[in-house]
């Protein structure tokens, strides 16, 4: 089905942020400034990796958009004679939204944009430059650039007709399904592979690796296995996805070694180089069992494949690295809270069988990002996202300073009413910080899995399970092999970051709690419980964007959480929430919140909300706990018909721009800043090795 092509042009007049890292770059020893330098070479590095697990296409468009660059020197203005002014600008709003998302579908909802600049103008803007490796990868990307229905306009399951660079050629999810199934029961871990169906029955699953030959144990020749219904099939496994590019990272991950500051980071690099070089994700797994033990280093660091939200099926990770450096004394307050965690963890509801053992107070650090390559940066990060890791040896929270803070100019703030957007305005950002710091420390770092070990024992009383919802005990566990991401399959990730917003949620209002963070008064500490409220609650309204009515399916798994959130509060009642206008086309829509209802009604529903996720997600309920969240993130046309008005008053995604480092003559590191534009952003990739 056709799509209004409008509806999915790049953003104009789009803000664009610098990632300011020169002042906390400056205070490393030359030591500490090579290590970032070589590391984050490695990471971008990997740039064609994201690339790759996007769009078939959108390797060729980011070569596009650098030959073009370079042929023009980075003047554009000399264009503008022949095309004007308006449509060279079209194509630089294009080319500056591409690369801060790393692929022609937005990192934040996974939704496919197209450039305003018409397609013949576009073809005479690569003319003029008179270049043949332009004409050429404009010919290769000219159809699927524009091309738009309401299947491709989305990544996701290709048996649907959506857009995965995971896959290539159909496969369907039964098949994905399968071929994952098959992997873990042999236990390769699929996070750095994209599989191919090669014919019916037989599939080719790549693995990311710098060497294209099996130099490892860690995976089989073959694999037979059966797909739903029966069938017969089997895998193979083809070494070398990325290779060129994976043998680049090992290299410079081996100049950085020669830099590390302790034994730790050695045996961390030595297992990442390990892991890029042969493809084993047991390398990676021990390196990530370094990095935890790498406590308070001044140059933080991870890279690999992460995140799996992007795969439809939540197996597949994205490439990502972070090279950042600590903001001591923001890290000071977050010191605090991690020494105070166990009281505030005690508070949650539900009890202790559902709670880890032992609390292992994790290693909490605000950063100041030098490189985030990736499609795009979050604000905060827990990791590893292995669970034996997190649950034996521990795990990192990371709240990053500069992408939280980095502004432009003052933006709008839609859907909050005149009386209140002073207080709104004044308390977004301090309101976000507290809730970033509980969501990863006391979010992601909560909860106990109710597991099999490896050697047949269980980590919980077999014979006397603990009491699930239903007040008997819980006759689901997570069997020998099983994780929360395999056997949640897709619903994991949004599922698991509700759960951790609903744990901030919940805490936000523990005055304790507040004052940690400096709030040390009742009128700053109502103030932030008040707006965090609001914003979650806008949050979950701006969510309708990343929604898409005719699939029904959701984009963006944070989007999905906030939803959910929001939907709670307003299913509490009383008042809580509400949602005013007087207009039919909604154009004067505010939020309201009640204040004097939110340490009761709000705090009783997001207390008994959190209470059910959390213990469908321990106890290995998948049938209860997926039915419960996608009941809950199903929107009834009720609410969907804001969603016009959510995307009439849509601003522009801010876009970040990154410095690079190089190494000049006398050895010495050089970190060079670029423009807050359009041609800024595109200068900072012309700049790097990819």
């Amino acid at each position: 089905m056709s799509v209004d092509a409008k509806n999915y042009y790049a953003d104009t007049g789009a803000p664009i942020a610098r990632v300011e890292a020169g002042k906390y770059f400056k205070d490393l020893t030359p030591k500490e400034q090579l290590y970032a330098h070589y590391f984050s070479k490695a990471g971008h590095w990997g740039t064609r990796a994201v690339l790759r697990s996007v769009s078939p296409e959108s390797e060729d468009i980011y070569d596009l958009i650098l030959t073009i660059h370079r042929a023009v020197k980075g003047n554009y203005s000399a264009l503008e004679v022949d095309l004007g002014k308006e449509a060279v600008q079209q194509y630089l709003e294009y080319a500056s939204q591409f690369l801060a998302n790393l692929g022609n579908y937005k990192s934040f909802g996974d939704v496919k944009f197209v450039p305003r600049i018409p397609l013949t103008d576009l073809k005479s803007l690569v003319e003029l430059i008179n270049s043949e490796s332009a004409l050429q990868l404009f010919e290769d990307v000219r159809i699927p650039l524009y091309s738009l229905d309401s299947n491709i306009s989305l990544l996701g399951s290709p048996e649907k007709g959506h857009v995965s660079g995971y896959y290539l050629n159909l496969v369907t999810k039964a098949e994905g399904e399968a071929v994952d199934a098959a992997l873990a029961a042999h236990g390769v871990m699929p996070e750095n592979i994209r599989v191919e169906k090669a014919s019916e029955g037989k599939f080719v699953v790549h693995v990311a690796s710098a060497n294209i030959s099996n130099a490892t144990g860690y995976y089989p020749e073959k694999i037979d296995f059966t797909i739903k219904g029966g069938e017969p099939a089997s895998l193979t496994f083809q070494f070398g996805d990325h290779s060129r590019e994976f043998a680049k990272v090992a290299e410079n991950l081996s100049l950085a070694k020669m830099h590390a500051a302790n034994e730790t980071q050695v045996k961390m690099l030595e297992n990442y180089i390990a892991s890029f070089l042969t493809g084993s994700m047991n390398c990676h797994y021990n390196s990530q069992i370094y990095w935890v033990k790498d406590i308070g280093p001044a140059v933080e660091t991870n890279v690999g494949f992460i995140e799996t939200y992007r795969d439809y099926l939540g197996t597949k990770g994205e490439w990502e690295c972070l090279v950042a450096m600590v903001n001591k004394d923001r890290t000071k307050k977050f010191g605090e809270l991690v020494n105070n965690a166990k009281n505030f963890i005690s508070e949650l509801p539900w009890d202790q069988s559902f709670e880890k053992d032992t609390f292992t107070p994790p290693d909490f650090t605000s950063l100041e990002v030098l490189t985030f390559a990736g499609s795009g940066c979050p604000i905060g990060i827990n990791i590893p996202n292995y669970d034996k890791i997190r649950l034996n040896v521990g795990f990192k929270n990371v709240s990053l300073g500069n992408i939280l803070n980095a502004k432009s100019r003052k933006e709008p703030i839609s859907f909050i009413s005149e009386d209140i957007q002073g207080v709104y305005d004044e308390y977004r950002t301090q309101a976000f910080e507290v809730q970033v710091g509980i969501h990863e420390l006391l979010g992601h770092g909560t909860g106990k899995l109710l597991l099999q070990n490896d050697d047949g024992s269980f980590n919980f009383d077999r014979e006397n399970p603990p009491v699930g919802l239903d007040g008997k005990p819980v006759k689901t566990y997570y069997k020998k092999g099983e994780t929360w991401g395999s056997l949640f399959g897709s619903v994991a990730g949004p599922y698991e970051e509700c759960r951790a917003e609903s744990v901030a949620m919940f805490l936000v209002t523990d005055r304790k709690l507040l004052k940690i963070f400096g709030y040390n008064t009742k009128e700053e500490q109502d103030r932030v419980i008040y707006v965090s409220y609001l914003s979650m609650c806008r949050a979950g309204l701006l969510a309708l964007e990343f929604y898409d009515p005719e699939n029904k399916k959701w984009g963006q798994p944070h989007c999905q959480a906030r939803y959910a959130i929001m939907k709670t509060y307003l299913n509490a009642g009383k008042g809580l929430l509400e949602f005013e206008y007087t207009k039919k086309d909604f154009s004067d829509l505010t939020i309201r919140i009640d204040e004097s209802r939110i340490s009761t009604v709000g705090q009783d529903a997001i207390g008994e909300f959190l209470r059910k996720l959390h213990i469908y997600k321990c106890s290995a309920d998948v049938v209860e706990g997926t039915k419960f969240f996608n009941d809950l993130t199903e929107i009834p046309d009720d609410f969907l018909k804001f969603r016009d008005i959510v995307l009439k008053k849509k601003l522009p995604r801010k876009q970040l721009v990154q410095a690079n480092t190089f190494v000049g003559k006398d050895g010495k590191v050089e970190l060079r800043d670029y423009d807050e534009t359009e041609i800024g952003m595109i200068n900072s990739f012309a700049e790097r090795e990819t």
